[in-house]
């Protein structure tokens, strides 16, 4: 196991057996948003993105908790004039900061040619969920609480949850959780396709990690394409995404892990994958 540098105590980061663990770890806040934190998650994102040693990236939180998304206390602490748009950042310079991490965060998880799964061990909310939901897979305890949460405070949502959402769960019923902030339990959240799995606390961290696990020793090149097929199947026009897919298809075709696949099959063996 090697543990990296995220530069704050609000983000702790290790690669263990090929998966990289990310822990938001503000847990006397529900691993509310720091900028520290938000900062870290996206400096560690693109240092996995692009490390070989890493086939899967798993985020979670610390302390029984996944993530409340920002910090309300913080912001009704807040001096008044903090708010002002003649206070520190313009109005256009803090809109722009914030588009960058965005996508330097929920957009990577989304992105990344590699798989990403949010365990969610506790309350995922706001832009805590829009992060959860920017990964591929989601497992979730028994009893953890999702909510969209920004009707609640007057905010109309950020992190691309609204995005992530509406191709969870269709149009409807996203607009619905976000302009009632209905809490949902993760068994009505897996009812509805947000969350995929829902395993015992006992098992939560091993179920998890065996299938990050499994992901992290698979075809990775295959993974990358398969992904992006994937995800051009979201918005993509049909023709141009069977087009990719051909494209896609046939390169693996001609990778390494393809023919040692191939003769796994014919041995009756598990494969050894090699990313090659």
């Amino acid at each position: 196991m090697t543990a990296l540098d995220t530069g704050t105590e609000d983000l702790r980061a290790e690669i263990d057996d090929g998966v990289a663990v990310i822990t938001m770890n503000r847990p006397a806040r529900r691993n509310a948003f720091s900028h520290a934190m938000v900062s870290a998650l996206g400096a560690v994102l693109a240092q996995v993105e692009s490390d070989d040693a890493v086939g899967c990236v798993v985020l979670t939180g610390a302390g029984g908790a996944f993530c409340a998304g920002g910090d309300v206390k913080s912001m009704a602490a807040a001096p008044a004039g903090d708010h002002e748009a003649d206070a520190g950042p313009s109005l256009d310079a803090r809109i722009h900061r914030q588009r960058l991490n965005q996508r330097a965060t929920s957009g990577r998880l989304w992105s990344m040619p590699k798989p990403t799964i949010a365990a969610i061990g506790g309350p995922a909310a706001g832009a805590g969920l829009s992060l959860a939901l920017a990964c591929d897979l989601r497992y979730s305890v028994p009893g953890a609480v999702l909510t969209t949460a920004f009707a609640k405070v007057a905010f109309a949502g950020d992190y691309g949850g609204t995005w992530f959402l509406t191709r969870l769960v269709g149009s409807s019923k996203a607009k619905e959780l976000y302009y009632f902030s209905e809490r949902l339990s993760a068994e009505d959240a897996q009812r509805l396709g947000i969350v995929n799995a829902v395993f015992p606390p006992a098992d939560f961290e091993r179920e998890v990690m065996d299938r990050a696990r499994r992901l992290a020793h698979g075809p990775s090149i295959a993974y990358r394409y398969m992904k992006e097929n994937l995800n051009r199947a979201v918005s993509g026009e049909l023709g141009e995404c069977m087009d990719l897919e051909v494209t896609h298809h046939v390169h693996t075709g001609l990778t390494q892990d393809h023919r040692e696949a191939a003769q796994a099959f014919t041995d009756k063996r598990e494969p050894r994958f090699h990313g090659r």
